[in-house]
């Protein structure tokens, strides 16, 4: 298609679309983002879409999925929440991404200096801010490395980044706890399903190999 005209989408592994991915966050590192021609890939897109990998990632304005990983219109399935965590309705779009759109992999992506891992932290309350930070509660009590209360909290970056990181792991099991489809797909190998975490600072998306399930 558009981005990867030598690629067939039908046929492509999960494998070979986080490839695609890899090298497109080394392109945004090098500041080496691909050219297009928007008018003709609206016009061939306007009837079909196909992504090769759909990403959970958070809102946070800096965070942009297809800026990230150099990609194009229709070549991710994007589902943004704060704090990228695996409500039913997130979980919902990613089945339909992979069993209607043929997307290849899933990411969970969580990034640095994130604000709702930062008031999970904090156990921040008020308004529906709270029920975000409900599902983003376990990872913080997951966190058994700082013990000391003072240091549990915002202020301390290596907790904030240590909880982020068990966030992404925590909702990578919530997908396969509560989606029997993509349970299925991921075990015969339809589909591949990974996380990482996001450098603000580096443009670097670090891949969790050990909590990644992927052929």
């Amino acid at each position: 298609m558009h981005k990867h005209p030598k690629i067939n989408r039908d046929k492509i592994t999960p494998r070979e679309a986080l490839d695609l991915l890899i090298e497109g966050n080394q392109r945004f590192i090098d500041n080496a983002k691909s050219q297009y021609n928007m008018k003709s890939i609206r016009e061939e897109l306007k009837d079909k879409q196909q992504p090769i990998a759909s990403i959970l990632g958070c809102s946070d304005s800096r965070t942009s999925a297809e800026l990230i990983f150099d990609q194009n219109l229709g070549d991710l399935f994007s589902v943004r929440l704060a704090g990228n965590i695996a409500s039913k309705e997130a979980i919902g779009s990613l089945e339909f991404s992979c069993t209607q759109l043929g997307s290849k992999v899933i990411v969970v992506m969580g990034h640095s200096n994130c604000g709702a891992i930062k008031a999970a932290c904090d156990e921040y309350e008020g308004g529906n801010i709270g029920e975000i930070i409900k599902l983003i509660k376990p990872a913080v009590e997951a966190e058994k490395s700082i013990n000391n209360k003072d240091h549990r909290d915002s202020q301390n970056e290596l907790f904030v980044e240590k909880v982020c990181f068990l966030n992404v792991q925590r909702q990578i099991e919530a997908i396969l706890k509560n989606s029997s489809i993509i349970n299925q797909m991921v075990t015969d190998k339809k589909i591949a399903i990974i996380g990482g975490v996001y450098s603000l600072s580096s443009g670097l998306f670090k891949i969790d190999l050990e909590n990644s399930i992927f052929s």
